[in-house]
């Protein structure tokens, strides 16, 4: 069955999987972090300084830049996301919260960056032309594309998420009610990873 009906235009239907696929990808990451402390959510994990609740802020600016900023429909609260005059400053600085930020606080922001992204998809032709400053190679793109890279990003750092929330407590998944993983028994994942150490370790 065709995904699109015969009532949207090609684009509105472009726009739909698009949104569809930005949102599936927001939820995994967001749900990745959401029940955590704030201990939890901001501690590094790997020595890159990777955490989850920076995720969710580095993504929240993200967005709001690329689907609002770009396009000429700047986020109407800027103070509450990262700068890229502050990033210049501090390379990290879109990618952990700071004391005066709660996670809590801060997937608010991100829940309501979609909202208004999302309005802006709705609201604008997909070959809306944007300027990106800091892409040394095009800086001239359209919303298509602008879209196009945003999920990208989004589902990187989405899988980046799986593997942080996977060494704290072991929950993986899409979903909380879709892990994505077989039905195994209570030995199943430990014997699975055996099972795979010991294939590698044939090899020099």
């Amino acid at each position: 069955m065709n995904e699109s009906s015969s009532a949207e235009t090609d684009e509105d239907f472009q726009k739909r999987i698009l949104k569809k696929y930005l949102r599936s990808a927001r939820e995994a990451l967001v749900w990745k972090v959401e029940d955590l402390s704030e201990r939890e959510a901001r501690r590094p994990r790997v020595p890159s300084g990777n955490n989850l609740a920076g995720l969710v802020k580095h993504l929240a600016s993200v967005e709001a830049g690329y689907l609002g900023d770009v396009v000429g429909r700047p986020w109407p609260t800027p103070e509450e996301l990262v700068p890229w005059e502050a990033v210049e400053e501090d390379p990290q600085a879109d990618f952990y919260l700071t004391t005066d930020e709660t996670l809590a606080g801060m997937i608010d922001v991100y829940r309501r960056v979609w909202a208004f992204t999302e309005a802006n998809i709705d609201a604008l032709p997909l070959d809306t032309p944007g300027t990106v400053p800091w892409w040394p190679d095009n800086t001239d793109t359209t919303l298509f594309r602008l879209v196009v890279h945003t999920l990208a990003d989004l589902s990187r750092h989405a899988g980046q998420a799986d593997i942080l929330r996977e060494q704290y407590d072991g929950a993986v998944g899409m979903s909380r009610g879709n892990t994505n993983m077989p039905d195994w028994e209570q030995d199943g994942p430990a014997a699975y990873v055996e099972k795979l150490k010991e294939i590698a370790n044939r090899y020099p």
